[in-house]
């Protein structure tokens, strides 16, 4: 029996330039969006012409550039909305974080789904695993499966994220940097921001992770 075939297309949405990424069962068609940040109507739009049947929206964190189309999104399909449990407060922050950079939004119901570590999630045929990543905000998440990572704003090409923004944490981020690098080398990371790159990368070359992995007891 043939394994399940993953399609992911990438959208980069709003005034930060957020990535959000559609993951579909090529067979299937099947699909969860993962962090729609802005843009809805075009986000709708490039999910109906891929004939993807959306199943569910995938939420890394809260930030409020990662979750500016949750509500278009699943008003217009009538999908589940899953977070950690750590970021609830933080989605209801979402108008006032927006505000904080003079930027309109759209807030929406809190998620009715609720992360958790090592929770797997099924799409279709595919399979992926939910690893609690916090430290950019107390509820990140990492969503893996299928050689590929989503890592929302952890860990970027050459840099890392942010610990400076309210509920930020260093430490709590190093930690969970260590574990985003420990999967297999030959992962390929798609960040909230910027572009793609793989775990062997960021090993080889982000000077951050080369930081970390000095420190890390042998």
């Amino acid at each position: 029996m043939n394994s399940p075939v993953l399609d992911i297309l990438t959208f980069e949405t709003g005034p930060l330039q957020e990535n959000a990424y559609l993951v579909v069962d090529r067979d299937r068609r099947d699909a969860a969006i993962v962090d729609p940040g802005d843009d809805g109507d075009q986000l709708i739009a490039a999910i109906e012409q891929a004939e993807a049947k959306l199943r569910a929206i995938w939420l890394t964190h809260a930030h409020f550039d990662h979750i500016g189309a949750v509500k278009a999104l699943r008003t217009h399909f009538s999908v589940p909305v899953h977070l950690h449990e750590a970021d609830i407060r933080m989605f209801e922050a979402g108008p006032f974080q927006a505000a904080s950079y003079g930027l309109p939004f759209d807030g929406d119901e809190v998620p009715s789904g609720r992360f958790v570590d090592g929770q797997g999630l099924t799409l279709g045929g595919l399979s992926f695993t939910v690893m609690h990543t916090p430290g950019h905000s107390p509820g990140h998440v990492t969503i893996y499966g299928h050689g590929v990572a989503l890592v929302g704003d952890c860990l970027f090409a050459g840099s890392i994220g942010r610990t400076d923004l309210p509920l930020g944490n260093g430490a709590d981020l190093g930690l969970s940097l260590l574990r985003i690098v420990a999967l297999p080398p030959e992962t390929r990371v798609l960040p909230g921001h910027g572009p793609a790159t793989t775990v062997a990368e960021e090993r080889r070359s982000n000077p951050y992770i080369l930081d970390l992995l000095s420190r890390v007891p042998r």
